[in-house]
């Protein structure tokens, strides 16, 4: 396939059509909203009296009510609500919590419910960063020299990219933004976003199931670890401008 300069032009039809898939979004949301609701009210040993109470009642707690609220939050974290959905599967797959009898099927329960949310939130950005590039003063990224040098870097192997970029622990924006503008296909978008993201939370359950590290041990490990993601995320752009206003 050639780049996307010579192949795309931005009055051509893209296919996305942003209220349906936003209505389907917002029917699953609401619907496992709706349940966790319901369980929540029927369980009169869960403590709201104060978040300490509420988390010493979360091990009680039905398994449905800790995975409904686990995938709930994962659908909604995407790039426009940057939540950090690697410390709460951190503490999902926590002994603790206990949403599974033992190591393995922890490991898998953690991983596909957390893959399936994530690639429900990321589908969001898809179509929205679609949506966006209708607007001809965005569309014109992709006629610069930068865009166009992104873009021969992802067709080189774009299933392999995003799958990779979900499962290592880096700031995937480039990767949607590429996949959305360079209009890569729903289909394999989402199959490389779950699994990528599968591989990246079974790892992450493995490790804290198999160390027996307690919420508090992994909570705080995956909040260093994405406070190390964002100094790298922010420090080039921090350091271009420190430059440029040194420069001037």
């Amino acid at each position: 396939m050639t780049t996307s300069k010579l192949t795309i032009r931005c009055d051509e039809p893209d296919g996305i059509l942003l209220l349906r898939w936003f209505a389907i979004y917002a029917t699953l949301i609401t619907i496992a909203a709706g349940w966790l609701w319901i369980l929540l009210l029927t369980q009169t040993s869960v403590s709201f009296g104060s978040m300490g109470q509420f988390q010493d009642s979360l091990p009680e707690m039905p398994r449905t009510i800790k995975l409904l609220t686990f995938a709930i939050y994962a659908a909604l974290a995407c790039t426009f609500i940057p939540l950090p959905v690697n410390v709460v599967v951190a503490a999902v797959a926590t002994r603790a919590v206990a949403v599974g009898s033992g190591l393995w099927d922890t490991v898998l329960i953690v991983g596909l419910i957390g893959a399936v949310a994530s690639t429900l939130a990321n589908l969001n950005d898809y179509h929205i960063f679609t949506w966006m590039l209708r607007l001809r003063k965005v569309a014109k990224v992709r006629n610069t020299r930068i865009y166009n040098m992104a873009v021969r870097w992802f067709n080189k192997s774009p299933f392999f990219l995003v799958t990779l970029f979900n499962a290592l622990p880096l700031p995937v924006d480039i990767v949607r933004i590429l996949a959305a503008t360079h209009r890569y296909p729903r289909v394999s978008f989402a199959v490389a976003n779950f699994i990528g993201r599968f591989i990246r939370y079974c790892f992450i359950a493995y490790l804290v199931y198999y160390f027996e590290l307690s919420i508090e041990t992994a909570t705080l490990i995956m909040l260093a670890l994405a406070v190390i993601m964002l100094t790298l995320k922010i420090l080039p752009g921090l350091m271009g401008s420190k430059n440029a206003k040194n420069a001037s």
